[in-house]
Order: C-alpha cells, then structure tokens, then sequence
C-alpha cells in the first residue's frame, strides 16, 4: 500500500466514488449510461448529506484539512518485483504528493523526443480523476487542451470545468467558463458547469444558467434535466422535480432510469404513493421492460409494501431523531434501489458502508431497503451480513415484522423463489417467529 497525503478541497458525488462524468453525449434510449447514472447518483448522495452537517458527521468523512489515503499504486506489483514500466502513465502515477507537477512529467515525455497522444492523456485522465487525483487529472487536462485545440472536444473543455470547479472552486470555474469561445460554450460545457452548481446547492446561479442555455436553444439533454432535479432534491424543492419531467417530455428527451429514480423519490419523499404508482404504471408500459427496469418497479413495489409507506396530506414531512429529514432518508433508500435494479453490487456497499458511519438512528425500513436490495440480486452473503448488523445494532432493534412484510412483498411480486430463500436465511441467523412463505 502507498501512503499519499492529499489535500482536501471537497468530497463529490456516489461514493459514491470518483465522479464519472465524460460529459459526453447523452444516449436519448431508455436504457441509461452507466457512467452519467454514477455521475448524478453519486451527486445527489453527497449533496443530500450537506443538509445535514453541523448536527451529524456527513455520511462520507467530513475532511477539512489534510486527508490520509492508503490506495493500491497502479503499478505495485511491478514495484515489489523492481520492473516499473518506462511508459507515461506510470511516470504520472509515481507521482507520490499533489504538489509535484505532471505537467513537468510531460515536458521530460516531449523533450526526450517522444510523442503524446490525445487519446493516451484521455485515458490518463479518466484514471486519475478514478483514483480521486483531480490535480494531477486537471494539469493533464489543461496540457491536452493547449496543446491540442483543433482536436479537443466538447467533453474535454467540460471535464476541465468540472476539475477546475474541485480544486479551485467555483469562482475560477466561472471565470473559465465565461472566457470560451461562443462555439465552444455547449451542451456539454454548460452542463458541466450546471453540475458544479448543482453539487454547491447554488440554486440561483444553476436557474440562471439553465434558463440561458435555453434562450440560446441548445439542445438539452437527459444529464442536464437530471441535474436540475438532483439540485431541487437536495435543496428540498420536491414540487419542481414534476416541472422538470414535464419539461424534458414536451422537448421529446426520453428520461432514463436515473430521470425516473428522481421523480419517484421526489413523490415518495412528499409520501405521495399514488403517484409513486402512477409513474411505476407509466414505465410498465415503455417501450423498454429490459432486467433492470423490472428489477427497479419490483424494488420500488417492495419498498413501497415493506416499508408501510401511505399517502400523506401533508406538505412538509417529519424530522428524523432531530437530524436528518424523512425526505433524506428515502432519498438515500432510493439510491440504494437505484443500485440494486442497476446490479451494481459495489456501489450498494459503499452506500450502505457511508450511512452505517454516520451518527444517525436508521429505521428499520432502511434495513429493509438495502436487505431488498441485496436478495433482488441473490446475493446472500451480504444479506445475511445485514441482518447480523440489525440484530446487533444499539439504535436499531431488529424488527421481525418488518422481515415478514418484506416476505410478503416479494411473493407479491412473483418472486416466491427469493421469498423463501430470505425466509430460509431469517432461520438460518436465529430469528424466530417468521410467517410461512
């Protein structure tokens, strides 16, 4: 393991992981782009969490100074046996702290007489900014775009904003938007710097831009409506994400499962479950009824069951343990729905791994929604897992009532076989009076 100290400028976006966002074109198939569903999952998760600091540690480490990190070094095998590679990207990955200079890496490259590719500094990118090296990412960044002009791409001026944005904040990332040229002030770019406002909950400034991309009839995509919905969740303005959809449907943009997960959660979040069923009507009857659009109406159906969730006539909905809000918490549930229907198994982990680290009292239906979740995808190591953490939780008595509507849920649904194997499980960790399935 190598030891890398970094300095923090602030966590974004799904955990969960480094923010996959090529900024690229957006697919208008109903079947969503796993990278842009990570890249808007993961912003919503993070921004929800910011509603609750300063009365709970945020549900990733909040660091404000100097941050340890003990990640794998891309070459490490080579480095144990002494065979370091003698090529680019291991050169830029030996680079240990964030203040030594890639871009000096590839003055040395040039001088020594050999050649960069833009396709090589793409893909030297991608991989920093995977390993969380936004500096380093962004100096690659810049040097593809000098150096580069006739061949650099929306997606590289947008990714520049969005690392820009991380390291030196927001203002530098304006200053640098407004300074494009006309031609290059895109979908693409605009959206980037709509997902830096949206991350910063800066919800003027995003209205602003989101209008004037209008006015200068760009042609929005499923990412930038997402990201206007994922700025409305997170600031609690549940009322505009149904505006949006209303918006995307009458430009023809087909929404994506993420689009769908928002809307949903915004009227779940609000207790509106008739519309909550309206909308799961309205996919069963897309076009597309591939795997994880079936798996995502039968978590949503299940959630809904187990969870005893019902209609509300109220407008706002109750604090939880004077912390986080009812709406947040079903915000974070229906990520971990959004994963499960995505059979996206790490990304279920670090979620549930990041709510379990904070200090707030989880329901037992949070318990149910991740245990729903992992047996959807039959995996029952984990499941079991869960339920040994319930059954030991201090906060959270283990609740076998819940355990049996979620048993009935799942034979509601027609999955008799992951019914039964759940039943099975209960047995297996000790947990006695559960209904025959």
């Amino acid at each position: 393991m190598t030891l890398i100290l970094c300095t923090r400028v602030k966590i974004l976006r799904s955990f969960g992981p480094q923010i996959k966002q090529d900024f690229g074109g957006v697919s208008r198939v109903s079947l969503p782009n796993s990278s842009l569903v990570s890249m808007a999952a993961r912003s919503i998760f993070l921004k929800l969490t910011r509603n609750a600091r300063g009365r709970e540690k945020s549900l990733f480490r909040s660091f404000t100074t100097t941050e340890v990190v003990y990640e794998d070094s891309p070459n490490s095998s080579e480095e144990e046996r002494g065979e370091i590679p003698d090529d680019l990207k291991s050169r830029i990955f030996s680079l240990r702290l964030p203040k030594r200079s890639a871009t000096n890496v590839l003055q040395r490259w040039v001088g020594e007489g050999r050649v960069i590719s833009i396709s090589d500094l793409r893909h030297i990118s991608k991989e920093l900014r995977k390993s969380r090296r936004f500096k380093h990412a962004l100096e690659i960044s810049e040097w593809l775009v000098y150096h580069n002009q006739d061949e650099a791409l929306d997606s590289d001026y947008a990714i520049r904003i969005d690392l820009m944005t991380k390291i030196f904040g927001i203002d530098s990332a304006e200053r640098y938007f407004e300074g494009l040229p006309t031609t290059v002030k895109t979908t693409e770019t605009c959206t980037a710097l709509l997902h830096s406002y949206a991350s910063l909950r800066l919800t003027e400034k995003a209205e602003d831009l989101y209008e004037r991309m209008k006015e200068a009839n760009l042609s929005l995509n499923t990412v930038t409506y997402n990201e206007m919905m994922t700025l409305y969740m997170s600031v609690g303005q549940l009322e505009k994400v149904p505006l949006i959809v209303e918006e995307m449907k009458l430009q023809k943009v087909a929404p994506d499962l993420f689009t769908y997960n928002l809307w949903v959660s915004s009227c779940a979040a609000a207790l509106n479950i008739d519309e909550v069923r309206r909308i799961l009507d309205e996919i069963s009857r897309g076009s597309d009824s591939g795997e994880q659009w079936i798996r995502y109406m039968n978590l949503v159906n299940i959630y809904i069951t187990s969870g005893n969730l019902v209609n509300s006539g109220l407008n706002s909905v109750v604090e939880s343990e004077k912390g986080i809000t009812q709406r947040e918490w079903i915000s974070y549930d229906f990520l971990i729905i959004l994963y499960g229907a995505l059979g996206n198994n790490e990304k279920l982990d670090q979620i549930w791994k990041s709510l379990r680290m904070t200090n707030q009292k989880m329901t037992s239906r949070n318990y149910v929604c991740i245990l729903s979740s992992y047996l959807m995808l039959g995996h029952m190591k984990e499941a079991g897992e869960i339920i040994d953490q319930w059954k030991l939780s201090a906060a959270t008595a283990f609740d076998r009532s819940s355990c049996n509507r979620l048993l009935k849920a799942y034979k509601e649904v027609g999955l008799e076989e992951s019914a039964v194997a759940f039943r099975l499980l209960l047995i297996q960790k000790g947990c006695d009076e559960i209904e025959e399935s």
